[in-house]
C-alpha cells in the first residue's frame, strides 16, 4: 500500500525567504530530513509542504511559519522536539491600525536594548520573537504558557518590575511546588 502525500500552503514574507533557504539551501534541506518532508519555496514568499508524515508535516509547518515571523532557523528548529510549541500573539487585536501603539507596544515588550525580551526569556525558558504586527514564542508548552502571561501583561499595560516578580515567583512555585 502506498502511503498518502499531505500538503501545507503558506505564505512567509518576502524578506524571509532567504533565512528560510539558508546558505547554499543548508535550512530548507535540515527542515527536509528531520521532518521527512520537501518544501517548495517562491522567490514571494509561497510555500508548499508535502510528506506522507502528518505529524512531522505539521511539526515542518510550524517551523516554517516560526521562520517566517523572524526566528532563527537553528531556533525555529526546536520545535523538532516532541514537548515544544509555537505561539504567536497578535498584536493588531490590542493595538488596532494605530502605528504608534503598535510601536509602543513592541518596545514595552522588548524593552531598552532588548532588556525585557531577554529576562522573560531568561525567566520562560522560551525563546521570543517580535516581528511585524506579531509576537512569537517558541518552548516548552508550560513554558510558553508563562511567557504568553508575562507578554500579556506587558501588553496590558503592567510595569515591568510587577511582571519579573510574578515571573519569579512562579518560577519558584513551578521548581519548588
Amino acid at each position: 500500500m502506498e502511503s498518502e502525500e499531505f500538503s501545507y500552503e503558506l505564505k512567509i514574507p518576502q524578506e524571509r525567504v532567504a533565512v528560510l533557504i539558508g546558505t547554499n539551501g543548508e535550512t530548507k534541506k535540515e527542515i527536509e530530513i528531520t521532518s521527512k518532508s520537501t518544501l517548495d519555496i517562491s522567490k514571494d514568499g509561497d510555500v508548499t509542504i508535502a510528506g506522507s508524515d502528518a505529524v512531522m508535516l505539521y511539526t515542518a509547518r510550524e517551523i516554517v511559519h516560526a521562520i517566517g515571523r523572524g526566528f532563527n532557523p537553528k531556533i525555529a528548529l526546536f520545535l523538532l522536539k516532541t514537548d515544544y510549541i509555537f505561539e504567536i500573539i497578535d498584536m493588531k487585536n490590542i493595538a488596532g491600525k494605530n502605528k504608534n501603539t503598535m510601536e509602543r507596544l513592541k518596545g514595552r515588550v522588548i524593552g531598552k536594548g532588548g532588556k525585557s525580551r531577554e529576562e522573560i526569556e531568561r525567566l520562560t525558558d522560551t525563546h521570543i520573537s517580535v516581528y511585524g504586527k506579531t509576537i512569537g514564542i517558541i518552548g516548552e508548552m508550560m513554558h510558553v504558557a508563562l511567557a504568553r502571561e508575562a507578554v500579556a501583561m506587558l501588553l496590558s499595560g503592567s510595569m515591568h518590575k510587577t511582571v519579573y516578580q510574578f515571573l519569579e515567583k512562579r518560577k519558584k512555585e513551578i521548581l519548588f511546588g
